[in-house]
């Protein structure tokens, strides 16, 4: 009895060892990567494309409507998202490259962003805050490039919130100027907002917050080769022989020695001095009456150097186009521009001006200044607002009123306040040695003068980050 059931034992154990053997010989392999249609029809895809039909396409529609330049960036941000998309689908057939083949993987994206960033190049246009705001929030496609908490990069969600932190700053000049003028522009920069916040953010938090899953068995990227033409290169000459296994001339075939150990001999056969040329007492420099020994007090002749090459400056002009923009470029030491015939549906726009003053006599919709050095600027009321870009050493002054003073990538500001603007709105950004005079209570005082801080302290307090300007207090 005891003998059957130990038969019937082993026999049963050898069913499971030949079945768990048999199982795991016809196991599945490791996952291969999923094809281009299967890639697309992941959900994570499918979010992205609800994403470009719910926001990027409401803000090509805005687009349409104001056209120009506006159109033509909102292009590039479309172009921009599609090649986002493309580079998903790849990431589920790709593995993770390193950083040369990350560059490489990334050429697409960049190339749009790099023609974003070209569009805000050159004089400025009346639709720069447009074009600048979206040159901006597309850095936030970038998060694509997370690879881990060493890589340099705030994670995805934190990248794509501090890019349009970034890129809100233009976006609210063009709230601000068209507020009350075209509601057109207005839908298209909340449209820009909608997009990357909820948007973008959202979709990055529920399907990559962690940054994009690559995959474990794709095609690798790497960068590509460089290579100096199509043939293969010629082979180096070689190098010469050593000097102590060169082989003796015919004319130093007498020599006892050769190589190295002859070059020594024949230096050592001769005299220190054989070859030097004997200075006599004329020669001497205490003795020459052409030069003396001392240092003459006499003013010295100044060197005469070669011209620096003077800086590429276009021409100057001073001009209404088309009866809504007056123009003011590259005048240089001209202490008496002034505009007298303004009309407060038109801009003024200061570009490249140098050691000059304009007067702006009247009230006008918008004054921008850019790229001046050592520039006065006078004017009685803005519509919308006064801004100041890529400036130093300026001074202003408001007569009348102004609701919005902007200043962004500037060093050096004298600004001096009206009673009538007191109430405006000042915003800096990257702006350092901002100086507003504000008139006093009393007629007879003088006017006070407030330094705008550039220095802040963050610090972190029950949860967050509270931020206090640097103060300095001396003796």
């Amino acid at each position: 009895m005891a003998e059957n059931l130990i038969q019937r034992l082993e026999a049963a154990v050898t069913r499971l060892e030949s079945f768990y053997r048999g199982s795991h010989s016809h196991s599945q392999p490791q996952a291969a990567p999923l094809d281009a249609a299967s890639a697309s029809s992941e959900p994570s895809i499918i979010a992205f494309d609800d994403l470009i039909t719910q926001y990027v396409d409401k803000v090509s529609d805005a687009s349409e409507k104001i056209g120009g330049q506006i159109k033509d960036i909102s292009i590039v941000l479309k172009q921009a998202f599609s090649a986002q998309k493309d580079l998903l689908v790849k990431i589920k057939q790709t593995q993770k490259p390193d950083a040369a083949g990350m560059a490489e993987f990334l050429r697409p994206l960049n190339e749009k962003i790099g023609e974003a960033v070209k569009m805000t190049e050159g004089p400025r246009s009346d639709f720069f805050n447009h074009v600048r705001s979206v040159a901006e929030s597309l850095t936030a496609l970038a998060w694509i490039a997370y690879t881990g908490k060493n890589c340099g990069m705030s994670m995805p969600i934190a990248h794509v919130e501090e890019c349009w932190q970034s890129a809100e700053f233009y976006s609210n000049k063009v709230l601000v100027e068209f507020k009350n003028k075209d509601p057109s522009h207005v839908e298209w920069a909340k449209a820009l907002k909608e997009l990357y916040v909820p948007g973008l953010r959202d979709y990055v938090k529920s399907h990559y917050p962690l940054g994009p899953v690559w995959s474990a068995t794709g095609a690798t990227v790497s960068a590509p080769s460089k290579s100096s033409g199509p043939g293969a290169p010629a082979a180096p000459n070689p190098p010469p022989a050593s000097l102590a296994s060169s082989s003796s001339s015919s004319s130093s075939s007498s020599r006892p020695q050769q190589g190295m150990s002859a070059v020594f001999q024949e230096i050592s056969s001769k005299p220190v001095t054989a070859g030097l040329k004997k200075v006599t007492d004329d020669m001497k420099t205490k003795n020459r009456t052409d030069r003396a020994g001392f240092v003459s007090s006499g003013e010295k002749e100044p060197r005469k150097s070669a011209p620096a090459a003077a800086a590429k400056v276009g021409p100057p002009k001073f001009e209404l186009v088309m009866g809504r923009k007056w123009v003011v470029e590259n005048q240089i030491g001209v202490k008496d521009l002034s505009i007298d015939d303004c009309d407060p549906r038109q801009t003024v726009y200061i570009f490249g001006c140098k050691d000059s003053v304009l007067q702006i006599k009247g009230k006008v919709n918008n004054i921008t200044v850019d790229k001046c050095t050592k520039m006065g600027v006078l004017f009685t009321d803005v519509v919308a607002a006064f801004e100041i870009v890529n400036c130093s050493s300026l001074e202003v002054q408001c007569q009348g009123a102004a609701p919005t003073i902007s200043i962004d990538n500037t060093a050096g500001v004298q600004l001096y306040l009206s009673k009538d603007s007191l109430e405006a709105s000042i915003t800096t950004s990257k702006a350092s040695e901002v100086n507003v005079m504000v008139p006093p209570k009393d007629p007879n005082a003088d006017m006070a003068e407030h330094p705008m801080p550039h220095q802040y302290i963050h610090t972190y307090q029950d949860g967050h980050f509270v931020t206090t300007p640097v103060s300095h207090s001396g003796a």
